[in-house]
This record gives C-alpha cells, sequence and structure tokens, in this order.
C-alpha cells in the first residue's frame, strides 16, 4: 500500500528505483528490476522529514554521524539550527558557546567560519541522514556581540543582517529564534522584526522556540503573530505545546488565537509537535525570568551569591513547581543523580527541593536536562487535528554505542517519536487518517523548508527517501528509563536510493546529503 504523503488516498501499487531517484510508481512497474523487495501487507511512504532536530547542536551528527536512531525509525532528512542556535557562521570564536548549554564546547575542534565553510565541513564527513541547517539568532548576536545580552547599535544590527544575508545565500533554510533562553529573553523587537524581515525577502522560513511555553502562552502566541504581521515572513513555531496544568486551558486558545490570523489576516504560520507528554528541556529555563536576564555567567553568579539565595528561594516557592514529576535526565557532572527526580534527591542530602533545585545548576554550570511530566494529552490531540501542524522530533541522533558511551539518558524521542507519532495518530486512536498523519511527517514539513520539490513525496523524479513498515506491528519501544530501545515494525529505509535499514537492522549506509537551499 503506497502511502505518498501528498494526503491522497492509499493505493496498491510499484515503486521503481534507479540510482538516487524514484523513476517509476504505479501499478506493474518493476519487471526489468535487479532487485525486489516484497513489501505486501507493508505500508509504504516517504522517508520522514524532522523539521525540529537538535543532532548538530548536541554534537551528535560528528561524534554518531550514523544518526543510526532516526534511521531506525524512518527519519531521513533532518533540520538543524533550530531554537536560536546553529554551528554557523561563527565569524567570532565566542559564537560556539551558544550550544555550551548542551555541550562542553572546550573539548570541539572547529575548523569552520562562514555558513558555507560548514556545509563544505560537513560534506567531508559521512552522515547517514540528510542535513540542512537554519541560521540561530544567538550564533549570530554572539558573532557581533560576544556575550553580552546588551541592545546593539544600529551598526551593530546592519551588520548581523549582512552576516544572516551572506548565510542564507551560501545555503542556509531559514533562521531561528530561541526567544526563551537567558540571551534570546532580552533581544530587542525592533532586532526580531529587523532580521524576520532578511527571511521575508528571500522566502524563506523563521523558525520560534516561544518566550513562553507555560502562564503566558498566549501572549508569546501574539508575540509570534506580530512578527508574521509586521514582516510577511513564513513563521513557523517550534514543539509547540502548554507546559503544566495552569496553562493546559490556554492551548485551545493560542490555537484559536493563529487559526483567527491564518484566515482572517492571512498570515503564513505553521507549528511542530512531538508525541510525547513528557518535555525534555534545560533545567535552568525553569528559573525565575528575573535570573534569566543575562548569559551563563550572570545566572551562576546569582545562584552563588548567598546574599540573593533567599529571594530566589522565595521567588522559585512562589513558582510552585512538581518536584517529584522533574526527573534528571541529563547532568554534566552530577550522574548520581540521572533518573530520580528533584523530590527524590532532596530527600536523600537533607536538602530542600528549592535548595537542591539550585545545587545541582552550580554543580553542572546548568548542564542539566530534565523530563518534565507537564503536557495535556488532550491538547496533543487538538494540536494534530489542526491543518498547519506537522511533526518535529526535538530529539537528537545517536548511534548503536549511545547505550555503553553514555550515563545520561536521553528522550525516548530520539528513538521512537515516528512510530509512537503514527500509532497514537491513526493506529490506535484514529484521530487522523493514515493519508494525514504521513504527510504531516512527509510533505509537510519538507515543503515548509523548501524542499516540496525533491522530497517529502513518492513521486517520479524526488530522490527515493522511503520507508517500509508493518501497520500491524510498528511500536516505539523507547522509554523515560531506557530509552535506548529501537522500535519495530520498521522494515526497510532507503535514502537516495541507498538501503539504510534492512529487515529491521542498520546496514552501515552513510547515504545522507548535506542540504542547501539556493
Amino acid at each position: 500500500m503506497i502511502i505518498d504523503g501528498s494526503g491522497f488516498p492509499m493505493a496498491h501499487g510499484d515503486i521503481g528505483i534507479s540510482g538516487e531517484i524514484i523513476k517509476a510508481i504505479g501499478p506493474r512497474e518493476l519487471s526489468s528490476a535487479t532487485r525486489i523487495i516484497d513489501a505486501k501487507g507493508k505500508f509504504v511512504m516517504p522517508g520522514v522529514v524532522d523539521i525540529t532536530n537538535h543532532s548538530d547542536t548536541h554534537w551528535t551528527l560528528f561524534h554518531a554521524p550514523s544518526q543510526e536512531s532516526l534511521l531506525l525509525q524512518g527519519i531521513t532528512t533532518i533540520l538543524g539550527g533550530v531554537c536560536g542556535s546553529s554551528l554557523a557562521p561563527l565569524t567570532d570564536a565566542r559564537a560556539i558557546r551558544t550550544i555550551q548549554k548542551w555541550v562542553d564546547v572546550s573539548t570541539i575542534n572547529i575548523n569552520w567560519k562562514s555558513m558555507g565553510d560548514f556545509f563544505e565541513e560537513i560534506g567531508h564527513h559521512s552522515i547517514g541522514v540528510n542535513f540542512g541547517t537554519l541560521v540561530g539568532h544567538g550564533t549570530l548576536r554572539r558573532d557581533i556581540a560576544g556575550d553580552d545580552p546588551r541592545e546593539l547599535t544600529h551598526e551593530e544590527l546592519e551588520s548581523m543582517k549582512l552576516l544572516l544575508r551572506r548565510s542564507l545565500d551560501e545555503g542556509a533554510m531559514g533562521l531561528s529564534f530561541g526567544l526563551a533562553t537567558s540571551h534570546g529573553r532580552t533581544v530587542s523587537q525592533e532586532e526580531i522584526i529587523g532580521l524576520a524581515r532578511v527571511i521575508a525577502e528571500t522566502g524563506k522560513v523563521v523558525s520560534i522556540h516561544l518566550r513562553n511555553e507555560g502562564r503566558r502562552l498566549l501572549s508569546s502566541v501574539v508575540e509570534v503573530i506580530n512578527i508574521a504581521r509586521s514582516t510577511n515572513a513564513k513563521v513557523h513555531i517550534a514543539h509547540f505545546k502548554a507546559i503544566g496544568r495552569k496553562a493546559w486551558s490556554d492551548l485551545p486558545k493560542a490555537l484559536a488565537i493563529i487559526q483567527k490570523a491564518r484566515e482572517e489576516e492571512k498570515l503564513d504560520i505553521t507549528v511542530d509537535f512531538f508525541p510525547y507528554l513528557r518535555t525534555g528541556s534545560l533545567l535552568y529555563t525553569m528559573l525565575p525570568e528575573w535570573l534569566l536576564e543575562g548569559g551563563k555567567e550572570r545566572i551562576i553568579g546569582m545562584l552563588t551569591d548567598q546574599s540573593k539565595r533567599a529571594s530566589i528561594i522565595e521567588s522559585i516557592d512562589r513558582m510552585t513547581l512538581h518536584f517529584d514529576n522533574i526527573t534528571i535526565a541529563e547532568a554534566r557532572r552530577d550522574k548520581h543523580s540521572i533518573g530520580k527526580t528533584i523530590a527524590q534527591i532532596a530527600e536523600s542530602s537533607g536538602l530542600s527541593p528549592e535548595e537542591t533545585f539550585i545545587q545541582l545548576l552550580i554543580v553542572n554550570d546548568l548542564v542539566v536536562t530534565i523530563f518534565g511530566k507537564t503536557l495535556s494529552s488532550r491538547n496533543l490531540v487538538a494540536i494534530a487535528k489542526q491543518p498547519y501542524s506537522m511533526f518535529g522530533s526535538d530529539g537528537v541522533g545517536q548511534d548503536n554505542k549511545a547505550t555503553t558511551r553514555r550515563n545520561d539518558l536521553t528522550h525516548p524521542r530520539s528513538y521512537g517519536a515516528v512510530p509512537r507519532f503514527l500509532n497514537r495518530l491513526s493506529k490506535e486512536n484514529s484521530i487522523l487518517s493514515w493519508e494525514d498523519t504521513v504527510k504531516k511527517l512527509t510533505s509537510q514539513p519538507a515543503t515548509r523548508i523548501g524542499l516540496e520539490k525533491t522530497r517529502g513525496l513518492l513521486k517520479k523524479g524526488y530522490f527515493a527517501d522511503i520507508l517500509v513498515f508493518d501497520p500491524e506491528t510498528i511500536k516505539d519501544n523507547a522509554t523515560y528509563s531506557d530509552p535506548y530501545q529501537a522500535p519495530t515494525g520498521i522494515d526497510y529505509v532507503f535514502i537516495n536510493g541507498h538501503c539504510a535499514i534492512e529487515k529491521g537492522k542498520a546496514t552501515g549506509a552513510f547515504a545522507g546529503k548535506v542540504l542547501r537551499q539556493g
């Protein structure tokens, strides 16, 4: 059964591949094939396009280039440079610090400056998936102003625009903002609008990590709409969600605001989402907002200042965080805390949960990732039903050595987001048809990032990125306590005509391409 990614009804048929390209599609097209794969009883769909992926900024694109955990679930194309951080351009060496929240930047070697240099360097490496990137606003800003979160001068903003234009000319697919990060929070609207207008001129996309996904969700969505309204840019909200019970009731209102802007003002706004009810986020972003107005050094300085400790604890206490629902997934130094909730760590240490929160951040230089049981299944369904929503894993590609190499817990979405998406939306709950779910995984994200003429569809002349799966047995196996488990039911994955997954096992093919958008 061919589900071509367009949303049209599935149909029986054959697909012919020659080299990297789909050469034939339809009934009885394979009489001259040198190899035939029997997919009777299986569904065949385009390879998945992951519009929000962190393999680049978590550095696994380099130290786990097979990206096996993504291929095993059918992801063939990833977009990096999301949430305000990218690996280029790096005209100032300090710009790489934008990824220090995930990676120890002192251990990595950088031998590129421009976006073109970066693409050339990636091209020298064999990678398992197709890779394109946005330009991260935080990276651009550090190129111009270093770690200082101050307001830019007119001349500095113009320099940033010039650097952005050059990166777009060299193949970047758009721009991303991380408005919840310590540097993103203080950025002026003039800077945001000015850069978004540059993107609007090119027809590329602006991806935005909302300023607040909790109690101020509605104002954060309105901010995005104002950006689209002021610039006429294509705007995309990354990993859209409402965090915390007090924000859940605002999610339908946010969807209504977006729908009204799309219908009445014809604003081009889309969102992506992942099919899990726990976030995988940075612990430091849960600090009171007044603590986040500055860079890493300022935040740590405030946390270690004993004269401010009482006011910090009081502010955290007023936030009514549920420490029993916050599990430590990754920590740079304190590996004993992995897999435990903050409440459990506090109880064993004799400290209050608020003190434990602070100490975890100090000990680990703010590099602490958490699983938060903070999302609503009803809201997930509401997002899925929107015609402008699409898949984004928000995950990180790993290789088959990840379990033995790391003591941390990755989010299960890095291993099981696609089968979970298919199961929860179509197979188990019939929220969407198989065809509509596949469209959200393939042609919709491909179109959003400018790949609509080459990928995201099973169509003659398109690159042969193809997923073959069993609709009866497809299942995600990754859990929060044991996330390094591949899914079942995914039989074959082809990328650029090469078989990367055969009978559920990786073949070792490194058939990914660097994708530049002109």
